[in-house]
């Protein structure tokens, strides 16, 4: 099965998951009949605020699921939406919470497959994020049982749970439904890592944008950023880096305070959220908002830097509502559980994952300051000696884009820079869609169609074919 990589992409896009889900539902349980942004961000393409639920509901997780002898537990939020079950027998479909808070379960287009299919829709929180915290000080000791196998095992004990919740409700024992699991980016890594080592658990898995490679250093990221940007809008973005690299070299450090950026004392900071905000246009498929207003400023001859900066100051910090705090060093060794969503995130960079995004050697978006050294620095500034990612462990643990699982579905957006720690190699039991146009970006597969911002349940009227995602959605 090859990728879907047609000029209608962004009509086929929505589809992909409905046209696979009855194949998987399917082959599943033979007792019934029958899916780095900042916290705010919201990974699956839903409207700020606009959730089915935020009911909240607990559970007893258990704190190292391989020391038999450790017995502490914590309490694991979760949420669950049972407007659309075709109970009792109706599929469930667990969607993974990430690196973030989870405040409820989104009317995203999820939403939208699970009124289709009648299924019950369940999403537990992140071990250590939100309110699912272990410990109320997260010194890098007490952060040493933050990593996805943990993450993996507290899932493995929801659905267990669940199904046993589900089960007492409707009267009944023994009884297993479908279960479907849906991530996106780290959660899309987790819904295929949960798919390969708990297969029994699920009859299917949909990894969005699932960054199941592990990688040390991560130029790919920096290049589809330069080949997203496109010609014009690369070089535009290439001056901005160089003349703020003088500006700093020469120890002006006045351009920090045309970014709001002044606490950043560290230049390696400072120039980090440069390049997160650059990428984050074409990651969540927007590039007309930054790339339109530098080409017209470097056509015109306006300062380039400015025109970015206001980008930086309107977008990225204003709608995109990215910290600039959070870029600080000091504020990642915050160890308060409210305040410590990035400390968290950079925890499992530093030891499991890296996904260090560094300076290529040529041709580079990003400063070229922004190297593995400043990554590993960073990791022993925040966390101290030891904390280090094996990524040859990790990806030998989970087989990285060699993973050897089955029925889980991999889709990715043409533009989006993660891609390249996806697999994007198809094949028969483990389909992989690269989704081609201008404003494929990260996650939006789950979003119903490419578009920018995010809409509630996709809105179809942004796509090259309406009517194809309309009568897929509602079919």
């Amino acid at each position: 099965m090859g990728a879907g990589t047609t000029a209608g992409a962004t009509s086929r896009l929505a589809v992909v998951p409905l046209l696979l889900l009855p194949l998987l539902l399917a082959r599943g349980a033979e007792a019934v009949s029958l899916w780095r942004p900042p916290p705010e961000a919201g990974l699956l393409g839903s409207a700020p605020g606009r959730f089915l639920t935020q009911e909240e509901h607990w559970m007893s997780q258990t704190l190292d699921h391989f020391s038999p002898t450790d017995h502490r537990q914590f309490k694991q939020r979760y949420y669950e939406f049972l407007d659309y079950h075709r109970a009792p027998n109706g599929p469930v479909f667990l969607n993974i919470c990430g690196e973030a808070s989870c405040t409820g379960i989104s009317n995203n287009y999820l939403a939208v497959m699970a009124k289709k299919f009648g299924a019950a829709l369940v999403s537990p929180e992140h071990r250590y994020y939100g309110k699912s915290s272990p410990f109320e000080d997260l010194t890098t000791e007490n952060l040493r049982f933050l990593s996805s196998k943990q993450a993996l095992s507290d899932l493995a004990v929801f659905r267990q749970y669940y199904q046993e919740t589900l089960n007492a409700k409707y009267n009944r024992s023994g009884v297993d439904n479908s279960w479907f699991v849906f991530g996106g980016s780290y959660s899309g890594a987790l819904s295929a890592w949960f798919r390969l080592k708990f297969p029994h658990l699920t009859c299917g898995s949909l990894a969005s944008s699932g960054v199941v490679l592990a990688v040390y250093n991560f130029t790919d990221f920096d290049k589809q950023i330069g080949e997203s940007a496109g010609p014009e809008c690369k070089e535009a973005l290439q001056e901005v880096t160089r003349l703020v690299d003088g500006q700093l070299q020469s120890g002006h450090n006045l351009v920090k305070e045309l970014f709001g950026a002044k606490l950043l004392e560290n230049d390696g900071d400072f120039l980090y959220l440069l390049a997160d905000a650059a990428a984050i246009a074409f990651q969540y498929g927007n590039p007309d908002v930054l790339c339109s207003p530098l080409v017209e400023a470097k056509k015109n001859g306006t300062d380039l830097v400015e025109a970015f900066a206001h980008y930086v100051n309107d977008y990225y910090v204003g709608t995109f509502r990215a910290s600039v705090a959070s870029y600080d060093q000091n504020y990642l060794k915050n160890t308060t559980p409210a305040e410590s969503s990035y400390r968290l995130w950079w925890y499992q960079v530093c030891s499991e994952v890296a996904y260090f995004q560094v300076a290529p050697k040529n041709d580079s978006v990003r400063s070229a300051k922004i190297d593995t050294r400043y990554h590993l620095d960073l990791c022993k500034n925040v966390f101290g000696e030891g904390v280090y990612p094996d990524v040859s462990m990790t990806n030998l643990y989970y087989g990285g884009t060699r993973i050897a699982g089955s029925k889980i579905v991999f889709a990715n957006g043409s533009q989006d820079p993660w891609r390249h720690a996806s697999k994007q190699k198809s094949s028969e039991e483990l389909p992989s869609y690269l989704i081609e146009c201008s404003n494929c970006g990260h996650c939006t597969d789950i979003s119903g169609c490419p578009q920018a911002p995010s809409n509630i349940g996709g809105d179809s009227s942004k796509c090259s074919s309406p009517e194809a995602v309309n009568k897929d959605a509602t079919r």
